[in-house]
């Protein structure tokens, strides 16, 4: 829940023009790609003091012509009534405020409840420092902090802080997507966005908030009956292929990028059946204290994926409800290909090798150091392999090698290697292909941050969730040009075993002996949740 507002006032509060830096800059000898208050700061004795003094001179001569922004008197009087604390938060002196304020017909800073300033003994923005401080003054978590401003100073400040942040353009261009959570033209805007940042009602999202959100969602062409309010189905034409192939995946352990492995997640088990994923449905379960903001949030990462990798998001089903506890999306994937290029694993024959691309476990460390980093730091694990963990996430798509192991003659099976890990996606590989598999475990390559990481907490990486490997069924004689084909789209492949000619069922050698080959009854990461 949203208890606070917190406003930068030049340009926010005020009405912008009245402080023209980029004059000031060039008086005060500093470069224009430099903040003032910063380069003042790095200058030396009298020089620093004088040109403090004319900084303190500048904004008290643009407090004397400022005035009030459109809408801002309005929207404070209304924030007021509706119970939400408000505050100030600016790079400018505390005088340069109660100057300009006096310009408000109806404003005191006796109706904010904080005022920050550079005179208040914080970091000023991009700092976080003034709105942590700020939280703590009001007692409140940052989360239910709005940060309002006109500079991307503001926006860099609230994110780094966890706030929600809100970029008022002024009617000029405004940010690049993803430099802030909302942007709006006026200070009445603000009222909208605030809305947005309310909990739901249990039940189906509104058709108000879905009519916002139709118009910007990705399709193609073939979709012949579009998302709309009151449409339960949508129609495709595949005019000119041969085959539908569809598959449906939860997203259940992840809290972050959930809309990325949505998309991703149900595009490789496409991919692995050789077919080119075309139209996405999700349905949308979402936990109580959901707000629209948090709705449209989620959508847009969807709609950004879909968009990325060419899939029409066709429509699905949103609902706010009581029986989950965290956000439930649940892609169903469907794509074309044409009958000749349908992967059939029951090609698979004894001899073919078995290839496995990149090294494990892609998802599964990715996951663990978005959702555990305080866990993995107690545990020892640095800094640096937690970042580079969690970056893991860039690297889940297989749809790219399975592209190229399509393309190639020699292929008889793909499979991808999703919860149970690699342990049980080749259990999997080998009934489905009905035949045996002999594999080296000593082969098997493992990222040395999902070792480390596992090695942390306990748990053994073979049969922890590795989405972002594929399994490659080949001819033995096409074994290496495949894996060159691979290299040269910088993809590493590694030969870890090859097909029996016997019941399904993994023999297993390590170090050149025989060995038991792990079974996991339920993913590792199951057990950290």
């Amino acid at each position: 829940m949203i208890q606070a507002i917190l406003f930068d006032f030049d340009g926010t509060l005020t009405r912008p023009g009245s402080l023209d830096f980029p004059a000031f800059k060039r008086r005060l000898g500093c470069p224009p790609d430099e903040p003032v208050w910063e380069y003042i700061q790095g200058l030396k004795g009298t020089g620093k003091q004088a040109a403090l003094q004319q900084l303190d001179n500048f904004e008290l001569a643009a407090a004397d012509q400022s005035k009030p922004n459109i809408h801002a008197e309005d929207i404070v009087d209304k924030l007021k009534s509706q119970g939400y604390r408000l505050g100030i938060l600016t790079r400018n002196s505390q005088q340069a405020v109660e100057r300009a304020i006096t310009h408000f017909s109806r404003l005191s800073l006796a109706d904010f409840d904080v005022v920050i300033t550079r005179d208040t003994p914080v970091a000023m923005k991009p700092d976080p420092d003034g709105i942590l401080h700020t939280a703590r003054l009001l007692n409140i978590p940052v989360e239910a902090i709005v940060v309002v401003g006109d500079y991307h100073f503001d926006m860099q400040a609230g994110r780094r802080a966890g706030a929600v942040t809100v970029y008022i353009k002024n009617h000029s261009p405004g940010l690049p997507e993803g430099n802030c959570d909302f942007q709006i033209n006026t200070l009445k805007d603000l009222e909208e966005v605030l809305n947005l940042l309310v909990p739901l009602p249990q039940g189906k999202l509104p058709n108000h908030l879905l009519a916002r959100m139709l118009p910007s969602l990705h399709r193609d062409s073939s979709v012949l009956i579009p998302p709309g309010i009151g449409r339960d189905t949508t129609a495709v034409n595949i005019a000119g292929r041969e085959v539908l192939v569809l598959t449906s995946d939860p997203i259940t352990f992840a809290t972050d990028a959930v809309g990325l492995y949505t998309v991703l997640v149900n595009a490789n088990d496409l991919a692995c059946s050789g077919a080119d994923p075309r139209w996405l449905l999700t349905t949308l379960l979402m936990p109580k204290a959901t707000t629209g903001h948090d709705i449209f949030k989620l959508m847009r990462e969807i709609n950004s994926m879909c968009a990325t990798h060419g899939i029409s998001l066709c429509g699905g089903h949103t609902e706010i409800t009581d029986a989950v506890t965290r956000p439930v999306i649940v892609g169903t994937l469907a794509g074309t290909v044409a009958r000749d290029d349908l992967q059939d694993r029951r090609n698979a024959r004894p001899g073919d090798r078995v290839l496995l691309t990149k090294a494990i476990a892609v998802e599964g460390t990715a996951l663990i150091a978005r959702e555990f980093p305080q866990r993995l730091a107690d545990a020892g694990v640095s800094r640096a392999i937690i970042s580079r963990s969690r970056d893991f996430l860039r690297h889940i798509s297989i749809v790219k090698e399975a592209r190229v192991a399509c393309a190639h003659a020699g292929t008889t099976a793909l499979h991808d290697t999703t919860e149970g890990g690699i342990a049980t996606a080749l259990e999997e590989l080998s009934t489905s292909i009905g035949f045996g598999l002999r594999i080296d475990r000593d082969a098997i390559p493992i990222f040395p941050e999902t070792q480390r990481i596992c090695d942390a907490l306990g748990l053994d990486p073979l049969g922890l969730i590795a989405s972002g490997s594929l399994l490659i069924c080949c001819r033995p004689e096409t074994a290496t040009t495949l894996c060159h084909a691979l290299a040269e789209k910088d993809i590493a492949a590694t030969s870890i075993g090859h097909v029996l000619d016997a019941e399904p069922g993994i023999l297993a050698f390590h170090k050149g002996k025989t060995t038991d080959w792990p079974s996991f009854h339920r993913d590792e990461l199951a057990r950290l949740f």
